[in-house]
């Protein structure tokens, strides 16, 4: 099983990016996916989830309104529109995936840097 997160980068505050997950490896079709941030110093924190069928998003307070988490089953990709950047979303960026119940994610992708300029 392997996700692979991509698509950081430097933008400046107020900028875009889309992050993207690859997946391989498993059926994730019961399985809920989510992206999840760790900046310096500070502790990972949830961002945003969703099922693999498309369905059931949530989102952290701190990014609602700026971010969209969406499913692309024919890239079998899941991917983080993010827009209206601040220096605060500065972050290593993961994706993660847990089965339907769990309380724990099960697997990990590496982690793909995010720095906002002011």
């Amino acid at each position: 099983v392997q996700l692979q997160a991509s698509g950081g980068g430097l933008v400046q505050a107020g900028g875009s990016l889309r992050l993207s997950c690859q997946l391989s490896g498993r059926n994730f079709s019961r399985y809920r996916m989510g992206w999840l941030r760790q900046a310096p110093g500070k502790q990972r924190e949830f961002v945003a989830g969703i099922m693999w069928t498309g369905h059931l998003t949530n989102y952290a307070d701190s990014v609602k309104g700026r971010f969209t988490v969406s499913r692309d089953k024919f890239k079998n990709t899941v991917d983080l529109q993010m827009t209206d950047l601040k220096s605060e979303d500065t972050a290593l960026y993961y994706c993660a995936a847990k089965a339907l119940g769990a309380s724990e994610y099960e697997y990990w992708g590496q982690g793909t840097l995010v720095t906002v300029s002011s």
